[in-house]
């Protein structure tokens, strides 16, 4: 495998890991668990609460979903679909992403969807037998994502020198 070859194995990465708040939220479940155990005794107390803290922020973080689009299909958390048989993206942000994933999401979209990340991209599905009219995926960066995948469905068709 040529090098350039490697370089494009990952044409997009991201991991939609929980923000800092939600981190800082679940850190204060040591002090919790240190006061219930001090009358056990005050050093099992505090180092039971730090061995939670640390669990529950590495549980979080470990179960966050990756968004990747890697050899010409897009992976969405589990699941995964073609890059040939998605529409065009459209990267959403503010209001409209606000919108895309409340008000005007359709209960038939399958969703990736992450509080905390503003960012949306809307994924419209060509093939007329999926039940799913679109992806709602939450991004950082959605106007890469969308890159990604038009980069990606524009490969297959791009002749090999």
């Amino acid at each position: 495998m040529s090098p350039d070859a490697r370089s494009d194995a990952f044409v997009y990465r991201e991991r939609l890991s929980p923000s800092l708040r939600v981190l800082v939220a679940s850190a204060l479940c040591a002090p919790m668990v240190a006061l219930v155990l001090t009358p056990v005794d005050t050093t099992v107390a505090l180092a039971a609460g730090a061995v939670a803290a640390v669990l529950i922020i590495a549980g979080l973080v470990a179960a966050s979903p990756r968004i990747r689009v890697e050899d010409g299909v897009l992976y969405a958390g589990r699941a995964h679909i073609d890059v040939g048989l998605l529409g065009d993206p459209v990267a959403l942000v503010s209001e409209d992403a606000r919108n895309a994933r409340g008000r005007d999401l359709d209960p038939r979209s399958w969703t990736v969807v992450r509080g905390g990340i503003d960012g949306v991209l809307v994924v419209p599905i060509a093939d007329a037998e999926d039940p799913a009219p679109n992806w709602i995926i939450s991004s950082r960066t959605p106007d890469r994502l969308a890159a990604a995948l038009r980069r990606a469905r524009a490969r297959p068709s791009t002749p090999r020198r």
